[in-house]
């Protein structure tokens, strides 16, 4: 809800916890990349299904979020679908969609496991030691096997308060052993795009940025971005503007969840 607040910082403050530094300390930086994921379950999975094709995985938000796990959940929902594929392709249908995948995954044990652990997010929504608490019972209780199902209400860009409402974080400057900057870590994602390619990254109303994300929010894409690709520079007339250094996308999308206006498009870069 904090504009102020930085995810990539807050993990490199994170690693100077002393339970956590121990492990790193000495270490050596070798790669980086960062991505959002899909965690509100199975009250929040698209339709699965779509003239020649399908979604599985983690693009369609099969991951069991208490847990934060999602491998088996990509594995099992591909190994549904290819069946569903192959069904199709033996009874010479190739043209509509494969109904039998959606149908195969509600009578899989993975539609039983997401649906025991359906309402983990809902609950933390209502705070971390009442939503613990409540999940607890949820789970050792009924074993996720309670009579309610709890639906969240908002979008993550629509949490963000305005920034006249919370308290700037100051976070340390980074040492270069421990914590790094962004820049750096991004040089180390080998992110590669072309000098001349179409940028990814557009907007839909060139002048939200400035007069309303930066106006009433503090320019929150310059903080939730983990790759610096958002910038506000003042131009030769003085006034600031937004720019885009697209180049630098790590492809975690998260400012196509967290931006509050929704006024950046976020597309598949040329060449995939």
């Amino acid at each position: 809800t904090n504009p102020y607040l930085s995810p990539f910082e807050e993990f490199q403050r994170y690693k100077t916890h002393p339970a956590i530094r121990a492990y790193l300390e000495g270490g050596k930086r070798l790669e980086y990349g960062s991505r959002a994921i899909n965690a509100s379950g199975l009250q929040s999975l698209p339709k699965l299904v779509f003239p020649g094709g399908a979604l599985i995985g983690c693009d369609a938000g099969f991951l069991n979020a208490p847990r934060i796990k999602g491998s088996h959940a990509a594995v099992k929902s591909g190994m549904l679908a290819a069946e569903a594929v192959f069904e199709a392709l033996v009874a010479g249908r190739q043209r509509d969609e494969l109904v039998s995948y959606p149908l195969a995954f509600e009578a899989s044990w993975l539609h039983d496991e997401l649906h025991r652990a359906r309402n983990f997010k809902p609950w933390l929504d209502k705070g971390l030691m009442l939503g613990s608490l409540m999940f607890g019972i949820d789970q050792i209780v009924f074993r996720g096997k309670a009579p309610w199902t709890l639906h969240r209400k908002f979008a993550d860009h629509e949490k963000l308060k305005p920034a006249a409402e919370c308290a700037p974080i100051t976070y340390p400057k980074p040492d270069g052993k421990l914590t790094f900057d962004r820049l750096s870590s991004v040089y180390l994602s080998n992110t590669n795009h072309e000098e001349n390619q179409p940028p990814h990254l557009t907007l839909k109303d060139p002048s939200v940025p400035i007069a309303i994300n930066l106006a009433k929010y503090a320019g929150p894409e310059q903080r939730y971005c983990p790759a610096a690709v958002y910038e506000f520079v003042k131009g030769a007339d003085g006034n600031e503007r937004l720019q885009i250094n697209f180049q630098n996308c790590v492809h975690c999308k998260t400012c196509d969840i967290k931006d509050p206006t929704q006024n950046i498009v976020w597309v598949t870069p040329e060449g995939g």
